[in-house]
């Protein structure tokens, strides 16, 4: 896993298919938003950091590419896979156990977030708001 960042900003190279890149992900955001927020509005934003980092790399066996900026606004955090089929939320079933969840968190938590279509896959983005953190 590559990785690179600034005082306000994050970027790290997930290898395909690799689940270390979760908590991996997760501690260097953590570390990102040091400063930033409440701890509970950190919190939130590694849970769904590590859903869209899970999605990326489950749902598309590709590497992905995880940006997260911190600025005046708020926070925003993409993660870019490199397949275009594009993610939905979907009510879980009580068959899927923990999984089919991710999305709908992202959906509930975040103030705002999407999809971004590339010209090769996609970035999946959210962001929470500065005023609220």
């Amino acid at each position: 896993m590559k990785s690179q960042a600034s005082a306000d900003r994050l970027r790290r190279t997930l290898g395909r298919a690799d689940l270390r890149a979760v908590p991996e992900s997760r501690r260097a955001l953590r570390e990102l938003l040091r400063h930033w927020g409440t701890p509970g509005r950190s919190e939130v934003a590694e849970l769904l950091t590590s859903e869209l980092v899970t999605n990326a790399l489950v749902h598309t066996d590709h590497e992905a590419v995880l940006t997260a900026t911190v600025g005046p606004r708020g926070l925003r955090v993409e993660v870019r896979d490199f397949v275009d089929r594009e993610p939905r939320p979907r009510a879980p079933s009580t068959d899927d156990g923990t999984h089919g969840r991710g999305l709908v968190l992202v959906e509930s938590l975040a103030d705002g977030w999407g999809v971004r279509k590339h010209r090769v896959g996609k970035s999946v983005w959210f962001e929470l708001d500065a005023a609220a953190a």
